[in-house]
């Protein structure tokens, strides 16, 4: 009996399932002066004390030990001195990391680092740049239950200040490059901010775009084929150098761990080899991957609960301005989990979405007119005869009379408005198109209701009278998204633009006041 119980623990330590995880952890300086600070960071200014910078510290363990991830890649961490106190920190809430390794690039403001659970072989540091201002990437070297693993940690340039996508490139290439130097069968994963979203081939900013749309984690790194993420089927079969994005195992919605200005996105990221597939030694457990978001690190708005700096002032409250992610990792072979379904990019016409409640895979929609924009928000048509549908809070990067090549991620119907809520842009095709042949004509409101909503009107004159206009013998209810100078009843009224949506019934929605005017 002893020796069968001793064959189970044998068997489960060898096939120990792990996990692996990566957080930004938003600067953790000390209160030291280094001379390389950033000027928020400058111990004696901007309350930026010892008694601050402990509380930081507090709260940079809190989320690691809570966590509670075997291997955590870490990103903005000032130096081997706070990266240590963080370790001891660690050990004193029972939360302890024996291995770790950190960058030591001279006079960098912030370095990347690793704790782990396993033992660390070696380590190095990839020179991407010699420029202080440009971080190297941390290669550790480790064993898993005596199965050998590369991590790579990396910080790539943010689109901050001029950050184009050139550095991003020039990062990529020397990862890939030392990759490509790996044995076949090698097992490694790419974890970090790499300041790239996951769709970074299809929304890359003009402003930022120095490299013909050549982006560093789709193009350098392999993320992407066909306009959408490779997929597990994809990977498996792919040979060296593609990677697969386990950003892809989240509905698009769920698809953001980063916070700016109310932009949410995914600058870090988990890539995966095919070697992390192949049923050989670590294989990636399907349907770990998560974005680790604790009441507390979420905001009121369900936003992110950043470290709190205003008026220039530290408050000693709050945390990052990125959620870490998380996956799990097993010994046994990889295995396809049933309900998760892997599906590639379907070409369709706009008609589609209105056959479907959802979606479960991108769909490419091509030769989508911008007919209409109103701040992010925007309708498309194909033709001038076919259906149009509503962009939700979606099209800010959409020039209306513009044409695009567009990827669908997500669609929902409101209260029987059929919306997108999701897009990237796959291909910007032309430019000042007359949207005129796309524009309704009133004559035709008389067409069944189900094949006019989402249409834009022009130049309605009529009546505006109990939340209605009266206009050629016809009624149709109005709302108006503007506040500023509405009509009162019984007021002539002349709409310039408006969009045939749909609340429970159709009714022409006016966005702004520049889109309709009151006459004499």
């Amino acid at each position: 009996m002893r020796f069968l119980s001793f064959l189970l623990l044998l068997c489960s330590m060898l096939y120990a399932d792990f996990s692996i995880a990566s957080y930004n952890v938003e600067n953790l300086f000390d209160a030291k002066i280094q001379g390389s600070e950033y000027n928020d960071y400058k111990p004696g200014t901007h309350n930026w004390n010892e008694h601050t910078a402990q509380i930081k510290l507090n709260h940079t363990a809190e989320v690691i030990c809570d966590l509670n991830s075997d291997i955590i890649g870490l990103q903005e961490i000032e130096n081997k001195f706070v990266f240590q106190e963080l370790i001891s920190r660690l050990k004193q809430v029972g939360c302890d990391y024996p291995y770790s390794a950190i960058t030591s690039k001279a006079n960098a403001p912030i370095q990347v680092a690793l704790l782990s659970r396993y033992p660390i072989n070696y380590q190095r540091e990839i020179i991407i740049s010699p420029s202080s201002k440009v971080r190297n990437i941390l290669e550790v070297y480790l064993e898993v239950e005596d199965t050998p693993l590369r991590v790579f940690v990396n910080h790539w340039k943010s689109k901050s200040q001029n950050g184009k996508e050139s550095a991003r490139v020039r990062a990529a290439t020397v990862l890939a490059n030392r990759i490509s130097q790996l044995s076949r069968g090698d097992e490694y994963i790419i974890i970090g901010d790499l300041n790239s979203r996951y769709d970074a081939p299809n929304t890359l900013e003009p402003k930022l775009d120095d490299t013909n749309g050549r982006t560093a984690i789709g193009d350098v790194i392999n993320t992407y084929k066909d306009h959408h993420l490779i997929n597990k089927a994809e990977i498996i079969a792919s040979p060296k150098g593609m990677h697969y994005n386990l950003w892809g195992e989240l509905a698009p919605s769920n698809r953001w761990n980063h916070q700016f200005f109310g932009d949410k996105s995914t600058i870090d990221h988990i890539l995966l080899p095919q070697t992390l597939f192949d049923a050989k030694g670590i294989e990636y457990k399907d349907g770990t991957f998560m974005v680790f978001a604790p009441s507390y690190l979420k905001n009121r708005y369900g936003g992110i609960n950043r470290w709190k700096i205003r008026n220039n002032k530290h408050e000693g409250r709050g945390y990052s301005d990125h959620l870490p992610l998380k996956a799990q990792f097993t010994m046994t072979p990889f295995k396809l989990r049933s309900n998760i379904v892997q599906h590639k990019t379907t070409k369709q016409p706009i008609e589609y979405l209105y056959l479907h409640d959802d979606i479960k895979t991108d769909v490419l929609i091509e030769d989508a007119v911008v007919i209409w924009k109103r701040g992010a928000n925007a309708i498309i048509k194909q033709t001038p005869n076919a259906r149009g549908v509503f962009l939700y809070k979606c099209a800010k990067g959409l020039k209306e009379g513009d044409k695009y090549d567009l990827l669908i991620h997500e669609i929902k119907t409101y209260n029987g408005l059929k919306e997108v809520t999701h897009l990237s842009i796959a291909k910007q095709k032309m430019s000042n198109i007359p949207t005129k042949p796309f524009i309704l004509n009133v004559k035709n409101l008389n067409m069944p209701i189900a094949n006019r909503q989402n249409e834009v009107i022009q130049n309605i004159s009529g009546i505006y009278k109990d939340k209605k206009i009266y206009f050629s013998n016809k009624s149709l209810p109005i709302f108006f998204k503007t506040r500023a100078a509405l009509p009162q009843d019984g007021s002539k009224i002349k709409i310039s633009y408006g969009h045939l949506g749909y609340y429970k019934k159709l009714q022409l929605v006016v966005y702004n006041k520049n889109d309709f005017e009151i006459l004499e």
